[in-house]
């Protein structure tokens, strides 16, 4: 099945019960009319926007209140570094929704992702709270990659990259960069291969647009004494160097 498919006419009014008991004056009624047989055309971004359209109109405007609801609808945490995409990939919607509004409440968006990325991926949506609010944000994401939880420590690193796929370049990595260096080097021993591939794919971003800067950072690492995880990140960080 791919992706786009997860989100059909039965996804919706699974999710619209969810809304309901969360929200109890939540119309879910419209909520789903205005959806059901109308996102098979669409491709899976087109589809996630069209959901969040129809949050939006069903939904209050004051986004501290969605998000208090959104937390009640979240489920259990994700009890190892998999399982992401068989379990919580229902949440991207959720994800989306906070990705357009999260600068509303930069703040509150940044402790709901941290919740949010323990059952699906914030990726996406902590991106706009970087590029709005840049050093704050990287100061909490260092924080983050010290976290006990593997998939906080992912995001703090996953949502820096510059190349990051299906999403807009930005260059926080760069302007940052001494904020950037320090999520990378607490994470360049993580044991989780889930970090491991994270950390391993900003160099590789980062060898595309500052070279020197990520030979810099992997000449820093190799000061003191290495790991098979660190040895592991910067092979697949150089990846594709002759």
């Amino acid at each position: 099945m791919k992706h786009k498919d997860h989100y059909n006419d039965q996804y919706i009014l699974d999710l619209s019960e969810k809304l309901t008991q969360a929200v109890p004056d939540f119309n879910k009624e419209t909520f789903s009319n205005s959806l059901i047989g109308k996102l098979e055309d669409k491709e899976l971004f087109a589809r996630f926007d069209f959901i969040v359209d129809a949050l939006e109109t069903n939904l209050g405007s004051d986004y501290r209140e969605n998000l208090q609801a959104f937390y009640q609808i979240l489920g259990p945490e994700l009890e190892q570094s998999t399982g992401m995409f068989s379990f919580g990939w229902w949440l991207w919607p959720i994800g989306r929704y906070v990705e357009r509004h999260g600068n509303e409440d930069w703040k509150a968006s940044l402790t709901f992702l941290k919740k949010l990325t323990k059952r699906f991926t914030g990726e996406y949506a902590i991106r706009p709270l970087l590029k709005e609010h840049p050093q704050e944000v990287m100061k909490e994401l260092i924080d983050w990659s010290k976290d006990p939880n593997v998939h906080v420590r992912r995001l703090a690193c996953e949502g820096v990259r510059i190349r990051l796929p299906w999403s807009e370049k930005i260059y926080v990595a760069l302007d940052e960069f001494e904020h950037y260096a320090e999520i990378l080097t607490n994470l360049k021993d993580d044991p989780e291969k889930f970090v491991q591939k994270s950390v391993g794919n900003n160099l590789n971003d980062l060898y595309k647009d500052a070279p020197e800067k990520a030979d810099f950072l992997i000449s820093e690492w190799q000061k003191t004494p290495t790991t098979k995880a660190q040895e592991w990140i910067i092979k697949h960080g150089r990846r594709n160097q002759k």
